[in-house]
């Protein structure tokens, strides 16, 4: 079979089991070219274990992964422990990042609107402003598709809701694939084309709106899920900083 020239990765009937117990099973699961795709599903339902077997990170018993020839990957992933009393600042922090970069370290900060970080100490960063940081180290080498494992760990409500926007914005300006994984819909559902919805095996997938009324996702998340994760349509006249507060209205032009 041929993948279509626009697709980045795909797998098919991924099977993978630890001690007698099933993580993944028949898994199919693919991502194009300036595609979002978001990777839901509870805890230990294999989410994080798909990717890095998307990744090439972990080898599974059955199936199969095709790759674009030479593709570039931006891993952000779930965790990543930093000492508060590391003494190792942002821009030293990303010269340290493997492979070769691409895009000048000064040009990957201002991307994310954290170049003004760079000789602030890692450890000292809150949680929005490290997981800006890390999506700047996860575009230096101007990926062809980023994965972004949980990216707003530790982000507060509005803080989730700017990354969300700058995940778009980063995808319509590179025409990158995007492939993010969640616990939930809360939020991503407002910022992905397609929503891939996992529970060892894929439950059901399709665009958001019509994930969350499916029949499998509502027996995984309960009769009033398709309410209470509602599409969030964030409509506001001000921005965010780095840690969810306002700081200035936009500019409309007239």
């Amino acid at each position: 079979m041929l993948q279509p020239p626009d697709v980045l990765v795909e797998a098919h009937d991924i099977v993978l089991g630890y001690d007698g117990r099933a993580i993944l099973d028949g898994v199919e699961i693919a991502v194009a070219e300036k595609e979002i795709v978001t990777l839901i599903g509870p805890n230990g339902s294999g989410k994080t274990t798909l990717a890095r077997i998307l990744l090439g990170l972990v080898e599974p018993e059955r199936g199969f992964i095709r790759r674009r020839p030479g593709l570039s990957v931006g891993y952000l992933p779930q965790r990543l422990s930093v000492g508060t009393n590391l003494p190792l600042t942002v821009a030293r922090f990303l010269r340290l990042a493997k492979g070769k970069n691409r895009i000048p370290i000064d040009d990957a900060l201002g991307e994310v609107g954290a170049q003004h970080l760079a000789k602030a100490d890692i450890g000292s960063l809150s949680g929005g402003e490290l997981q800006r940081v890390l999506l700047a180290r996860a575009l230096l080498r101007a990926p062809d598709l980023l994965v972004l494992d949980e990216p707003t760990q530790g982000v507060d409500f509005s803080g989730q809701i700017e990354f969300y926007g700058l995940i778009s914005r980063i995808r319509d300006r590179h025409g990158c694939g995007v492939l993010t994984i969640s616990h939930d819909l809360h939020l991503v559902m407002a910022a992905t084309d397609r929503v891939v919805c996992l529970n060892h095996h894929i439950c059901c997938s399709g665009e958001p709106e019509s994930v969350r009324r499916h029949p499998e996702y509502l027996a995984l998340f309960g009769p009033d899920a398709a309410e209470r994760l509602a599409v969030y349509a964030h409509h506001h006249d001000h921005n965010h900083d780095l840690a969810g507060e306002i700081v200035e209205p936009h500019q409309h032009e007239h």
